[in-house]
């Protein structure tokens, strides 16, 4: 695959707490330049973000309960009503780790549910099962209740705790969801080998703040 290919596989990512505004500016630019799948942005740009890709075919990517994923679902619920309003086109939710972790099936499942219903016909639902802090089982378990629940992907990782997408990641939630759901991976895929890489494996998307250097465009280039 060239790296030409590579460009919609993308979701240009900024989720540093210390973005700034100028800063998600020029992600939207650098994405409508190279024609990346989406930008991925804290909530509270998404608006502006939104505003940026008018008239591109970027999507607007926002985060659900991120990064631990625990608070109530209620309040991810509205936080991704109040998400679509500002225009985003996909969010990305992080499960309650704790509660899959403790066995908590019915609760993890409604959690995604909650996510889910409000942004049905609306929005695209990537399901964060963050990898790192789970079991192989649990693996299984999580992408089988994003299919259940009728969510659009389940992702690997936030970043944000201490792992990222690995190969044996992507191929077993790809072999869980059965060809039903489509898989992200995220974290960690820094060049042009990381993500064929992944894509090999069975990624449909990558999320990545090291989206020029994949498709070798360097700072000065930009």
């Amino acid at each position: 695959m060239k790296k030409e290919d590579i460009k919609e596989f993308i979701d240009h990512t900024l989720l540093k707490p210390e973005a700034t505004l100028e800063e998600v500016k020029a992600l939207c630019s650098e994405a409508k330049k190279n024609g990346f799948a989406a930008v991925c942005i804290n909530p509270c740009f998404v608006s502006h973000a939104r505003n940026e890709l008018e008239g591109s075919k970027v999507k607007v990517c926002t985060v659900i309960g991120f990064p631990l994923g625990a608070s109530t679902s209620k309040v991810k619920a509205l936080e991704t009503r109040d998400a679509i309003e500002n225009g985003a086109d996909e969010v990305d939710m992080v499960i309650n780790i704790g509660r899959l972790k403790e066995g908590d099936i019915d609760y993890v499942r409604s959690d995604i549910n909650s996510v889910v219903f409000e942004a049905r016909n609306k929005a695209v639902v990537k399901v964060i099962i963050e990898t790192s802090l789970l079991t192989d089982t649990e693996k299984e378990i999580a992408c089988k209740l994003a299919k259940e629940v009728g969510a659009d992907f389940v992702k690997t990782s936030t970043g944000f705790s201490g792992g990222g997408a690995t190969l044996d990641d992507v191929k077993l939630m790809k072999k869980a969801v059965e060809g039903s759901l489509k898989v992200k991976a995220s974290g960690g895929i820094r060049s042009y080998e990381d993500a064929i890489n992944m894509i090999s494996a069975g990624a449909d998307r990558l999320g990545t703040s090291s989206s020029l250097k994949i498709i070798g465009i360097n700072n000065e280039e930009k």
